[in-house]
């Protein structure tokens, strides 16, 4: 979870009904990467992303409902209903060619996503990046938790590193979190993995060195998703290593995109 993502956060300017929470360019890019944040996570996770890749790709980070500048909004419990919500959001987003990044949750989401956006004509991404996030045709072997006591919950997203020191100090706005938090959870451990045509897109994996939730090996599989090239990185730290290991993070990213953007005059 993001320390920000309380009511009354700072409110930057959204998009796509909300979804992305990020100023516009003043020209068009030529390419726009669709960031998704992990369970528990918001559109902030992103924030310090913003012109890390250069003036040609603009980064926009996606809001789910339920948290931040969209706390009044009822969450999502399933995969499909949110996907198919953002997919309807984006429309007016992509008349330039885009990516998909997505941790943890988001890994999934990008890539049921990525299917949709397929299956509705807009074409697939020029780069899926998938992060932290197990390959979807395995099964989900954590025991689920999404409708266990509040104490379970929160156990379970300590042991994630997911819950902030100031968040776990205000029991009241733990509470306000929860539904939130719970609904996340929901989606992840009911989600079902459905047999399509793979994607003929690159699919870039990252996993932590310490991540026991999802280890290295749990990305792998990710490789069947596509027929295009695929590589796997495995960078420092547990579960959400993509704070510590940002820079290096970026570094990959950027190499990746550079030859689906156009050449600079």
């Amino acid at each position: 979870m993001d320390a920000t993502a309380v009511p009354g956060a700072a409110r930057p300017l959204a998009r796509a009904d909300g979804w992305i929470v990020a100023p516009p360019l003043r020209t068009a890019p030529a390419l726009r990467l669709f960031c998704l944040p992990y369970a528990a996570g918001a559109a902030s996770v992103y924030a310090s992303w913003s012109g890390a890749l250069g003036k040609q790709v603009e980064i926009c980070p996606i809001q789910y409902p339920g948290r931040q500048t969209r706390w009044r909004e009822s969450p999502h419990r399933r995969l499909e209903p949110l996907v198919d919500a953002l997919a309807s959001a984006l429309g007016d987003e992509l008349n330039v060619p885009y990516a998909l990044f997505g941790h943890s949750m988001g890994s999934v989401v990008a890539f049921e996503l990525a299917r949709e956006l397929r299956q509705r004509g807009a074409g697939e991404p020029h780069v899926l990046f998938v992060s932290g996030g197990r390959a979807p045709r395995l099964r989900h072997e954590q025991p689920r938790i999404h409708n266990q006591p509040d104490a379970v919950v929160v156990d379970r997203l300590r042991e994630l590193g997911g819950l902030p020191g100031e968040v776990d100090d205000e029991p009241e706005l733990l509470t306000l979190l929860m539904p939130a938090i719970r609904a996340d959870f929901a989606v992840c451990e009911t989600y079902e993995y459905h047999p399509e045509p793979p994607l003929t897109c690159p699919v870039v994996a990252f996993a932590g060195t310490e991540d026991r939730e999802v280890p290295p090996k749990r990305m792998a599989p990710w490789a069947e998703e596509t027929t295009g090239p695929f590589i796997r990185y495995v960078l420092p730290g547990d579960h959400l290593f993509l704070q510590p290991s940002q820079t290096a993070l970026l570094d990959i990213i950027r190499v990746a995109l550079t030859p689906r953007l156009p050449p600079r005059t």
